[in-house]
């Protein structure tokens, strides 16, 4: 147990040693969103419908419609419904503790992954894979815009590449406020230009139907092959990390009351591992606009959203309506997803740098590395080997997914040997629990050896199953044998009030920061090692000496 006093809230502090420099900056930006931070109760004032509806909004994307267009193509219509099928189930199992925790206790898939088996440091390796989910996935729908915008106005695609980056920054800058009216208020007119042309051909020419089934792809006879299932279920596996972003919406959940655990508990499935439903959708009618493309056109543009929407348009509307429709769908689509992944990548990023460098350099610094990282991969013409990039990436996603979702769903809750509530604050974690940490790198760099033909070339599909088994094996295997001591490095915050409320909630009693001067709710402050009062997490963040980190006690 600790000696430090136990504070209670809020007793008047001792006087201040002075900020550090670019403190008080620090502490106004992250209060926007609260980045790096708990999500206090007084800052979630959405319901948990607007919750859910803006954090749907981030899956306007048109790359599921490439990703099915590009599994369909390759391995036929039978082979890539099953393909998405499994992924889909595999998303939504672990998707769900993860979306639990994160509106539950109002913090960001990050700050979950530090306390569920990967501590303080640990989960830097997370955050840079989330990272980079965030800016290929940025470049894939710059890209599909790019193709837009040469369709619509002409322009040359290293321009529209440009355009498409560009034009996401200004409204990224206000984090959730802007974001959840712009996802409400777009989504309507997404879902209507989206499903129309669908519902369309499917009722004015049923044989569209008959030649999706039967398609039979270039790689095979139409037949069920388990490998090819596989190599697709890999590349749609690549969205795993997509949790992550939804979690970036959930934390602003409300608490979960008796009077609104209905509607609570709809929105965290809907918004949370149910965003993969409308993915699996999504990708399935990729595969269908493919196949009616190839009839119609031919096979070189039945990849590209642009064209698939042209296609379908053409047949239900006049011609010069024909491109501004399809154009205005990609470009809406586009800004939907990719200011959430500007927005989340900023997160990320400025989460690694924060904890490693103990300076916090202020999130539009990430916003435009993460812009500038999308941009070269679009330079790079990343649209035209897009399936690789993806099966490659999702060995990555998939072991820390996977990892988390085992540690949340056995260690803490089975095993018991986790803690139950979350822990993120600097000082109350190792720097590295290898619980989550060795089995992250074990399946992670099992798998992507098996997908570069390492193992043979018998065992390359199976990849993504690796990842996802050595990860749900390992996880719990490593607690036992650790015996979950690394989870905290002490038990004992050293603040008297609890930090849950009688119903389960983050406690919403406040506390002064007494570095920032800032008031902060209970989860996200700790007692101070060297005076009688307590500090905030970012401020124990850029502790740079550790004057305020309380000492190990366990």
């Amino acid at each position: 147990m600790s000696t430090e006093p136990r504070l209670a809230a809020v007793a008047e502090p001792e006087p201040a040693p002075q900020a550090a420099p670019g403190t008080d900056q620090a502490v106004k930006e992250t209060l926007e969103d609260y980045t790096l931070r708990f999500a206090p109760r007084s800052y979630r004032r959405w319901t948990p419908m607007v919750v859910a509806t803006t954090a749907l909004g981030g899956i306007a994307y048109m790359a599921d419609f490439s990703i099915g267009a590009g599994i369909g193509l390759a391995h036929g219509t039978g082979n890539a419904l099953l393909a998405i099928a499994v992924a889909a189930v595999v998303i939504f199992v672990t998707g769900f503790p993860l979306a639990y925790y994160g509106a539950r206790y109002n913090i960001d898939l990050d700050l979950i992954t530090r306390g569920s088996g990967f501590g303080y440091f640990g989960s830097v390796l997370t955050s840079v894979i989330f990272a980079s989910f965030t800016f290929i996935f940025f470049a894939l729908e710059g890209s599909i815009m790019a193709q837009g915008l040469k369709l619509g106005l002409g322009l040359p695609l290293w321009l529209g590449y440009l355009v498409s980056t560009l034009m996401v920054i200004p409204l990224v800058i206000y984090g959730m406020t802007a974001l959840s009216k712009l996802q409400v208020w777009t989504t309507p007119i997404w879902l209507l230009l989206m499903v129309g042309p669908l519902v369309y051909l499917v009722a004015t020419d049923p044989g569209t139907v008959d030649r999706f089934l039967a398609y039979a792809g270039t790689d095979g006879d139409g037949g069920i092959n388990t490998a090819s299932v596989l190599l697709g279920a890999g590349v749609c596996l690549s969205l795993i990390a997509q949790i992550g972003e939804q979690i970036d919406y959930l934390r602003f959940m409300p608490p979960k009351t008796q009077a609104n655990k209905r509607s609570w508990w709809t929105a965290v499935v809907m918004a949370g591992p149910g965003w993969v439903v409308l993915g699996a959708l999504k990708q399935a009618i990729g595969v269908f606009l493919a196949v009616y493309i190839i009839a119609e056109v031919g096979a070189s543009a039945a990849p590209e959203p642009i064209q698939q929407f042209k296609g379908a348009f053409d047949a239900m509307m006049p011609s010069w309506l024909v491109v501004p429709l399809a154009v205005v769908l990609v470009v809406i689509s586009q800004i939907k997803i990719n200011v959430t992944n500007a927005y989340s990548g900023s997160l990320a990023w400025t989460n690694s740098f924060t904890r490693v460098t103990r300076r916090y350099p202020g999130r539009m610094v990430f916003v435009l590395v993460n812009l500038g990282f999308a941009l070269a991969l679009m330079e790079a013409d990343m649209f035209s080997f897009l399936n690789g990039i993806l099966g490659f990436y999702s060995n990555c996603a998939i072991a820390w997914v996977v990892t988390v979702a085992t540690d949340i769903g056995v260690n803490k809750y089975l095993l018991k040997l986790s803690p139950h509530a979350p822990e993120f604050r600097r000082g109350m974690l190792y720097a590295v629990n290898p619980v989550g940490v060795v089995a992250f790198v074990a399946a992670s760099g099992l798998s992507i050896a098996m997908y570069f033909h390492a193992l043979g070339d018998t065992l390359q599909p199976y990849s993504p199953v690796a990842a996802a088994v050595i990860a749900f094996v390992l996880t719990p295997l490593m607690a036992v044998v650790t015996k979950g001591r690394y989870y905290l490095r002490r038990t004992d915050d050293g603040i008297a009030e609890p930090i849950l409320d009688e119903d389960g909630n983050p406690s919403a009693v406040a506390y002064e920061c007494h570095v920032c001067r800032q008031q902060f709710e209970r989860p996200d402050v700790a007692a101070c090692r060297t005076h009688d009062a307590v500090v905030c997490s970012l401020c124990l963040s850029t502790d740079k000496v550790g004057d305020h980190v309380l000492p190990a006690t366990v």
